[in-house]
């Protein structure tokens, strides 16, 4: 099964395209979209639409990945990364690739068995379970990774097919 795991946003969108197979993943490709700061809000959108949908047509993958959408204190950069989201989804939805969310303790308990893990106890346990050299980069694109392997290990939990009789 090829993943694409998304970390979004809208200055940056982070992406980790995995297969897993028989529970072994392989990191095929991951890096970030990058939207140019000072151009409009709507300009980014449809930048980072162009992109998604180069990367959904290049990589054909069979399930999405998404981080949910999680506030801070910053509402005004919150709604710009739903906005940027919402083109994410979209564009997955519009070709039928199968969307899976999850929250930033699932991705945690999935990649390090510890939902309150540090950022960089998960980034340090994708690098090890993916047999990498080093931490893919930017963080962005490490993120969205990590988004990636934990549907690849929670779609083939034997709970979740427990749950579905």
């Amino acid at each position: 099964m090829v993943i694409l795991g998304i970390d979004p946003g809208f200055a940056i969108v982070g992406f980790g395209i995995l297969e897993s197979e028989r529970g072994q993943q392989r990191l095929i490709q991951c890096g970030a979209i990058n939207t140019p700061a000072g151009l409009p809000l709507s300009t980014r959108l449809l930048q980072i639409a162009d992109d998604m949908d180069t990367l959904l047509t290049r990589f054909s993958p069979e399930a999405m990945a998404v981080e949910e959408l999680f506030f801070n204190t910053n509402v005004t950069t919150g709604i710009g990364v739903a906005q940027a989201r919402g083109v994410i989804l979209t564009a997955a939805e519009r070709i039928g690739v199968p969307i899976f969310e999850y929250s930033p303790s699932q991705v945690k308990q999935a990649v390090v068995g510890y939902g309150k893990a540090e950022k960089r106890q998960v980034m340090d346990m994708t690098k090890r379970i993916l047999g990498l050299r080093a931490v893919p980069k930017p963080d962005d694109a490490a993120d969205a990774v990590a988004i990636a392997l934990c549907h690849a290990r929670s779609a083939t939990s034997r709970l979740k097919a427990l749950n579905r009789r």
